[in-house]
């Protein structure tokens, strides 16, 4: 039996009803309450969920929520990217009620797994300097920072991050 202060915390595929709104609604919320980003974020994060929704191959992309006592708090996706043997790590998200339970690097962990069987070689991601709990997660994966740019997004003047992982480098060493 758990006690009150265990949490029972899961990682499921995203394909129950619901899922793919609740990826949008949260991250809308989150980033708002977290960083005051405007609806344009949110926005953003339909795209990449209706085009996931809409186009995906189930062989070569997937999406993940992580649920913590049956309640969603966490999500990631990986897609196909431009090139054949390159994914694209997208929308990761770990909400406060989820924090601290380790979840963001299970669910990048269930998305490099996935991606070495699907035979990607490479996985890149995009993402904002701000975001510094989930920057060290990609490091802690042997992520590297590829290249980086100001622009002005979501209400805010920011640094975009452009970060890449090759699947055959040894992360042994990486210190997670």
């Amino acid at each position: 039996m758990l006690q009150q202060d265990q949490k029972r915390a899961v990682l499921r595929r995203a394909d129950r009803p619901g899922d793919l709104g609740w990826v949008v609604m949260a991250h809308g919320e989150a980033y708002d309450q977290q960083f005051g980003w405007n609806t344009e974020f949110e926005v953003l994060v339909a795209k990449i969920v209706a085009d996931y929704g809409a186009n995906h191959d189930p062989a070569r992309a997937a999406g993940w929520i992580a649920e913590v006592d049956g309640r969603r708090v966490g999500c990631v996706f990986l897609v196909a990217g431009d090139q054949p043997k390159v994914a694209k790590l997208r929308i990761l998200l770990v909400t406060p009620e989820g924090r601290g339970l380790r979840l963001g690097t299970r669910l990048v962990e269930e998305c490099l797994a996935f991606a070495r069987e699907a035979g990607y070689e490479q996985v890149t991601l995009w993402t904002n300097d701000v975001l510094t709990a989930a920057r060290r997660i990609y490091q802690s994966f042997g992520f590297q920072l590829a290249d980086e740019e100001r622009h002005h997004s979501y209400g805010h003047d920011l640094v975009g991050q452009n970060w890449i992982l090759d699947l055959h480098a040894d992360v042994a060493d990486s210190g997670r």
